[in-house]
């Protein structure tokens, strides 16, 4: 018997690749493009784990699949290689992060050709080199020219032992989530980008593209549209005011308090000295929390009351005006005018503190909870009495703006995006800081502004960012007028590499521009990106942005950069655990119990389906299935697990499986001495039930992966393998044909069988095979005919025959005319294609 050995097989064809360049892309406008990315890697100290190729395998598949189908394919692979994680690990190892990037590098890359993904390595890139980090810097310089980029003193998550901002979705009671260290707010000078003002843009051409639409309704919850109005309240004993924004301007009569962000700019100002202390104290407890902390709805609501009132323009009642950390300072105008009867949020708040609440909306129970309704009529509310809501709110609007004290708006809840760090390992800024307090942008020949070597990177002493350390590349001398200027020490956040990359893909030795417009113009918009859904919000937000504001600058040809999304689901592992929530590593398990238990101990644990990690050693490494089953079978296995957007649990012993049939494909067409075998004739016919189950296994493995059903397209390969090997002979045509369906799963296989086949080139560009439609339908079948209800024989006939003539063709089977010999047959029952039944007397 022939023996499959994939560790042969991949490593001789991956070679082959290598060498002959075979998926080098070539910018041919003659051919249709096909545009297929990957969200582009962390590399990282762990390595790959086998949850990451199920993606890069998908679209590998599609990129075979569509170079065989004729179109020009662009499938290239990169790093996104700045962030806080290797500056952690520098720290961590005593290394440079630029020497332990190299090395893990080094080490995803390896990985990932072991798999046998058809990428153009010649395309790779790394946001850590300074050939691609001068173009991340010259679109800054065009984020700033267009009033995009500035400089302002925003509240931040301000980590001191890290030394460095956080995102919100670090932080979590208090400290920062990874390593526990406390995390405070305060106010910090940093670059800020308007991505505000492509709110309106961001939202509507969302429509226009193939995502799934629970993608779509996050990025809009994110962006967060709203039209409302803006409205004064007067400071009691002042002509100073307040100004809040709401959607609800018909609620104002039921508004009894004010809710101001703890940071809100007149906190101060209108707090009383007898409330100053416990103001101040809350101010403090709050600097703790994170944005997303302070937002969530289930929380307890705090807050303290400033002493001070505004007055309610509806009614002209005085109102007290608390500080709440629920209130963000960053969303609307900081403050919240407050209507307990219909907010359920408000209603807590004000049951809490013993507040007023004023039904304006009947309808519901609001000693019990609010009336969140929007059906009712309103009630004390003056001029609005009577009205429904869709009513009262533009007519409050109207009130509101004859007397002006309000104004129609539309708001977002997206706001400016903090755009710096204070850390080593990032792009640096294209700016100089002039003696004046002036500031110069680079010019594109000054570029790029490289990242200069240091040894600590914590912030210095006096809380500079770390790059202040190397004081040599900090005062330097502006070459325009020879004067002295300080370098800015703050460098970008790791999102500004993986904003453009797909942009650099497609012309990534250009060193005059970022991108050369025919080439750009050609490729875009990328036709399917596919990722995890982790980054369904801010990575497509943030890159959708830049890209629209590199389609205003003229310099791309499309609104939207991702026409097609898709995110593949998570794969995971069974992890164990005690009940004092220990992990131990599977090998210390005695499965054969139930529940399982340690096997040194006898302890009882837990079986667990969770995230891969090393702290719950349920991580698999690709390389140790690779090395036992092979590449193509890891490939085939994540395919077949189940549907690619689904979460799902690894078993290795489906890799197993997938092992065993790639075997029996090997031996269907190779013999024992390694050439073709015997089986496989030239001359062979195939019989019509095989050119049938051939044609049928076409159209689906086409189909499936057309619509990205891999696992039921290799069920049909798996049930046409079965099918031919019950053949005599197979023909030398249906092996080339199930040896194409079969090589963008199993690429190297593929490769293999297409030589023992007699072709000397690659089948990277063979056509794939057509289907015939005629040839879809049998061309006999085979039906029971039975006499007064049972089976007397069979009959052959063919889709197309008459019903008369089936029914003769039943009479004259041997055992049926003898039963019905001397009697009439009084009724003839014809199921198509299953029997006919003679009724005979």
């Amino acid at each position: 018997m022939a023996e499959y050995k994939p560790s042969d097989i991949e490593v001789r064809w991956q070679a082959y690749w290598q060498d002959n360049k075979t998926f080098k892309t070539t910018d041919d406008t003659s051919k249709p493009k096909y545009y297929v990315l990957d969200m582009f890697p962390y590399p990282s100290a762990a390595g790959l784990h086998v949850g990451h190729p199920e993606g890069y395998t998908a679209t590998d598949i599609i990129a075979r699949y569509k170079r065989m189908k004729g179109f020009n394919v662009l499938h290239p692979m990169g790093w996104d290689a700045f962030g806080l994680p290797a500056e952690r690990a520098a720290m961590r190892e005593g290394e440079h992060p630029a020497n332990l990037t190299a090395q893990f590098v080094d080490n995803f890359r390896g990985q990932i050709q072991r798999l046998g993904f058809s990428y153009d390595w010649d395309r790779e890139i790394n946001t850590t080199d300074p050939k691609y980090y001068k173009w991340t810097q010259w679109i800054f310089t065009k984020l700033y020219e267009r009033g995009l980029a500035y400089q302002a003193e925003v509240p931040v998550n301000w980590c001191p032992a890290q030394g460095t901002v956080l995102a919100n979705e670090e932080v979590a009671d208090g400290v920062y989530i990874e390593t526990g260290d406390p995390v405070y707010r305060r106010n910090m000078l940093q670059w800020m980008l308007r991505i505000p003002e492509y709110a309106e843009r961001l939202i509507q051409d969302l429509d226009d593209l193939d995502w799934p639409e629970s993608i779509k309704e996050m990025q809009r919850y994110w962006i967060g549209r709203s039209e409302g109005a803006e409205v004064d309240f007067q400071i009691q004993g002042t002509d100073r005011k307040i100004r809040v924004y709401t959607t609800r301007a018909d609620t104002l009569f039921g508004c009894t308090y004010m809710v101001l962000a703890p940071e809100h700019p007149l906190v101060q100002e209108i707090t009383t000295d007898a409330q100053r202390d416990a103001v101040n104290a809350y101010i403090e407890t709050t600097s703790r929390k994170s944005d997303l902390e302070r937002t969530d709805l289930n929380k307890d609501k705090t807050g303290v009351w400033t002493g001070a009132y505004v007055i309610n323009p509806a009614n002209e009642q005085p109102i007290p005006v608390y500080i709440s950390d629920y209130v963000l300072v960053s969303y609307g105008t900081g403050a919240v005018m407050a209507v307990p009867a219909h907010d359920q949020r408000d209603w807590d708040f004000a049951t809490k503190f013993d507040l007023p609440i004023v039904e304006v909306i009947e309808g519901g129970d609001i000693q019990k909870q609010a009336f969140t309704g929007e059906k009712g009529r309103f009630i004390n509310s003056g001029f609005l009495d009577g009205m429904t809501m869709t009513e009262a709110i533009p007519a409050m609007i109207d009130w509101l703006e004859e007397r002006g004290i309000g104004t129609r708006r539309v708001n977002y809840r997206l706001r400016d995006w903090l755009f710096s760090r204070q850390r080593y390992w990032g792009e640096p800024f294209p700016i100089l800081h002039k003696d004046d307090g002036s500031i110069r942008v680079l010019e594109v020949d000054e570029l790029p502004v490289t990242l200069p070597w240091i040894d600590e990177y914590r912030p210095t002493e006096d809380g500079e960012p770390p790059l202040a350390r190397n004081v040599e590349w900090v005062n330097t001398v502006d070459p325009k007028t020879g004067k002295p200027a300080r370098r800015e020490t703050n460098t970008m956040p790791q999102w500004a590499g993986s904003c453009w990359y797909y942009l650099r893909y497609i012309d990534p030795h250009n060193d005059e521009a970022f991108v050369d417009p025919e080439k750009e113009k050609y490729w875009m918009p990328v036709d399917l990106y596919v990722g995890g859904a982790e980054h369904a919000v801010l990575h497509l937000l943030y890159a959708r942005f830049w890209h629209k504001v590199l389609y205003d600058c003229g310099l791309v040809s499309t609104k939207e950069p991702f026409q097609k999304l898709y995110n593949q689901g998570m794969i995971l592992a069974y992890s164990y655990q005690d009940e004092r929530n220990k992990y131990y590593h599977p090998s210390e398990i005695d499965l054969s119990k139930k529940p399982p238990v340690v096997k040194a101990t006898g302890v009882e644990v837990s079986e667990q389906i969770e995230k891969m990690s090393k702290s719950k050693f349920n991580v698999v490494n690709p390389d140790d299935i690779v090395n036992e089953y092979g590449a193509d079978a890891l490939r085939l296995y994540e395919m077949y697990m189940g549907p690619l957007d689904q979460v799902k649990p690894w078993q290795t012993d489906g890799v197993r499986g997938m092992h065993r049939f790639l075997g029996r494909v090997y031996r269907l067409i190779i013999g024992e001495d390694g050439n073709l075998h015997e089986r496989i004739q030239k001359d062979a016919t195939a019989s019509d039930e095989i050119i049938q189950i051939a044609h049928k296994t076409t159209k689906r493995v086409t189909e499936d992966i057309d619509s990205m059903h891999f696992n039921t397209a290799i069920a049909a390969m798996i049930e046409f393998v079965n099918a031919l090997y019950k053949e005599p002979a197979v023909p030398n045509d249906i092996a080339e044909r199930l040896t194409l369906l079969i090589s963008p799963f199993a690429p190297h296989l593929g490769e293999e069988l297409w030589r023992a086949l007699g072709h000397q080139e690659s089948l990277a560009y063979a056509p794939w095979p057509a289907f015939d439609e005629k040839l879809l339908v049998a061309q006999k079948i085979t039906i029971a005919v039975q006499v007064m209800g049972k089976t007397r024989g069979t009959i052959d006939i063919s889709p197309d025959m008459d019903k008369d003539a089936i029914i003769e063709l039943a009479k004259n089977v041997d055992n049926v005319a003898r039963q019905i010999e001397g009697k009439n047959i009084v009724k003839t029952i014809y199921v198509p294609g299953k029997i006919v039944n003679l009724i005979a007397k």
